[in-house]
């Protein structure tokens, strides 16, 4: 472990550099991997500053407003994965890593690369395919639509 101390100005910040060995390797999957999240974007204000919108967002749970509380302050969210867009080349064996950020569960799938698959908060879930036939593929969380919909692109050779 080492220190480095970074001056701007009056403001000093330490970072702490942690070099950390696995107790034993991870077996990485065959292929190309691509590393995604499933995330919740979230905002808010104060009534006062920014009226709430009484304008609806798209049904689904993949918009969430809430209205101002006693204090006045709303919030909005949106999930969706990050990134949202894949792209990959045909004939290569394709692993995504998704770990949960936000959001309980995912039930999600990949029509014609992947059936079914659920991510969860805290884990990271696998789906591996093979991109045989080049096109646009819908990645879909059924649970917060229409939002958390990204694309898988196969390029052809």
């Amino acid at each position: 472990m080492s220190a480095i101390a970074i001056r701007t100005g009056a403001v000093v910040a330490t970072l702490t550099l942690v070099l950390a060995v696995a107790d034993a390797p991870r077996a990485q999957p065959a292929g190309r991997v691509v590393y995604m999240a499933a995330v919740e974007m979230e905002g808010g204000t104060q009534q006062d500053k920014e009226p709430y919108p009484l304008t609806p967002l798209p049904a689904g749970g993949g918009y969430v407003k809430t209205p101002p509380n006693a204090s006045g302050r709303w919030e909005v969210s949106a999930y969706q994965w990050s990134p949202g867009t894949i792209v990959v080349q045909q004939g290569e064996t394709v692993t995504l890593e998704i770990v949960g950020v936000n959001g309980d569960v995912h039930p999600s799938t990949i029509p014609g690369l992947a059936e079914s698959f659920v991510v969860r908060r805290g884990e990271l879930t696998r789906v591996t395919f093979a991109a045989k036939t080049p096109g646009l593929y819908s990645l879909i969380c059924t649970r917060h639509q229409p939002s958390m919909q990204g694309t898988v692109v196969v390029l052809p050779k």
